[in-house]
């Protein structure tokens, strides 16, 4: 035997039941009996509760519609018509008491609003959540505000896992409790630690104490550069990427082979070549933190303050690997050491003996890398040019015919351009000038077309650029100095 609904609309709720004759006719019988009860009493409840008043039609499709008479149920009665040939069931009690209708009629708009009411009574306790969230944080506010200020230590000794021997910031030193929220396996020693004021427990870590002078050197932004903007010193950039950015990148190579990188490169040539350039190219290339350091900005008048800022800067480059230390005017500190000198020549040789221990104690596979940059590398130490500090030495020298014209056309790609520049004219004319003074005949080039009310440049406006700015070139001094 199968049941299955015919229809499904709200109006006319039909079911349509079968069966085969066989021996167990009765069996048969009381099974149908039993499912239609059930159907009818599950399809009654959500008529009634969707208050469809009219009666349910049920179709007879057996052989014998003569086995089922009347049924009576919780809610109606069911009678079949063989003249029809259709079975009703009547929810009698809904059309003979009117009062139980429309108080059916109430409990389902009372129902209605119940849940209205609970969804409600939902938002509002997300709401609760939201304020108390917010209550907590004003009071974490105002507990901050009322709260007593902290000492700053420094951790010098573990003892066990609850006690420690922490140097204050006023000099003594103390065996103090943690507090259980620290997570005590990264209090090492020299960790900065803020110390609570009446009992000394240590409350919180704090970060390491970076310089101001170091962390605006951090601020230094390496800028979008990359070595297609780069012309001319093609054999350099291969040189410097091989020192720089192949350990940072691929470690695992030297360590197949069995070499150690090189720690560092220096960068040597006339001003104006590109060898800050190149320093931020490869920065911006492998996306590292970048620290632009102005050596002449290091020495200190104060004994130990010049050294100490060393200390400092190669600290905070360890801690932010992978970084690049740019080391512009090395000659500033890195001069030769001379027996006799005054006490600023003194100051300037203990920097660069604490930058000589610095250079021999970070680790050849380490993301830390210096690059050193100088115009005059016969006044550097030897003891810095030594191999296992700075191992690389990388010429930058004044481009050749073949550099200028790439140089010029990058300089020109965003230039309004009036008929065919022949470059290679003025590419025979700029003999002797460097990069920098490329980039300002171009721009003298512009002045000119902009004098004579005019939006782009043209020959003539290069030519006039080259012979002056070749001109204000012999004002320069010429640098002479020996291939390291």
């Amino acid at each position: 035997m199968s049941l299955f609904p015919r229809s499904s609309s709200p109006h006319d709720q039909l079911l349509f039941y079968s069966y085969k004759d066989s021996k167990d006719s009765m069996d048969s019988t009381r099974q149908t009996h039993c499912l239609f009860r059930v159907f009818c009493l599950r399809q009654g409840a959500i008529a009634l509760f969707n208050h469809h008043i009219h009666p349910f039609r049920i179709h007879d499709l057996t052989r014998n519609p003569e086995f089922i008479s009347e049924l009576q149920f919780p809610f109606g009665y069911y009678t079949h018509s063989p003249t029809l040939g259709e079975s009703i069931i009547r929810p009698s009690f809904i059309m003979s008491d009117p009062e139980r209708g429309q108080a059916l009629e109430d409990y389902k708009k009372s129902l209605l609003e119940l849940r209205e009411w609970e969804a409600k009574l939902k938002t509002l306790r997300l709401g609760i959540k939201d304020l108390q969230r917010e209550f907590d944080v004003s009071e974490d506010n105002i507990k901050a505000l009322q709260s007593v200020g902290q000492i700053i230590g420094e951790v010098l000794k573990q003892l066990d896992e609850e006690r420690f021997i922490v140097k204050a910031s006023s000099g003594p030193r103390y065996v103090v409790g943690c507090r259980s929220k620290v997570d005590k396996s990264k209090m090492k020693q020299g960790t900065r630690v803020a110390l609570d004021m009446t009992t000394l427990t240590i409350m919180r870590m704090l970060p390491r104490e970076v310089d101001p002078m170091v962390y605006n050197m951090s601020l230094e932004d390496p800028g979008s550069v990359n070595f297609a903007g780069i012309g001319g010193l093609n054999d350099q950039i291969r040189e410097l990427r091989e020192v720089i950015e192949l350990p940072l990148k691929n470690p695992e190579l030297f360590l197949r082979v069995g070499i150690k990188p090189p720690k560092g490169v220096l960068l040597y040539g006339p001003p104006g070549t590109g060898k800050t350039l190149l320093a931020r190219a490869v920065a911006s290339s492998i996306e590292t933190n970048f620290l632009k350091v102005v050596s002449s900005a290091i020495v200190d008048k104060y004994i130990g303050e010049s050294a100490r800022l060393i200390r400092e800067m190669f600290g905070y480059a360890k801690e932010h690997e992978p970084c690049i230390i740019f080391m512009d005017e090395i000659d500033a500190i890195g001069g030769r050491r001379f027996s006799e000198g005054t006490s600023a020549d003194r100051e300037i040789q203990r920097t660069l003996m604490e930058l000589l221990n610095q250079l021999d104690g970070f680790d050849y596979l380490g993301k830390t890398k210096i690059i050193m940059a100088t115009n005059r590398p016969d006044t550097l130490d030897p003891a810095l040019l030594r191999a296992g500090r700075l191992d690389r030495k990388i010429e930058i020298p004044l481009p050749n015919e073949v550099g200028r014209l790439e140089i010029l056309k990058i300089h020109t790609s965003t230039v309004q351009q009036e008929g065919d520049i022949d470059f290679e004219s003025v590419v025979k004319m700029s003999d002797g000038l460097n990069g920098a003074d490329l980039r300002n005949v171009v721009t003298e080039a512009g002045l000119f077309a902009i004098k004579d009310y005019r939006d782009a440049i043209n020959q003539d406006d290069f030519n006039k650029a080259v012979r002056k700015v070749a001109e204000a070139k012999k004002l320069e001094g010429k640098l002479e100095y020996q291939k390291l």
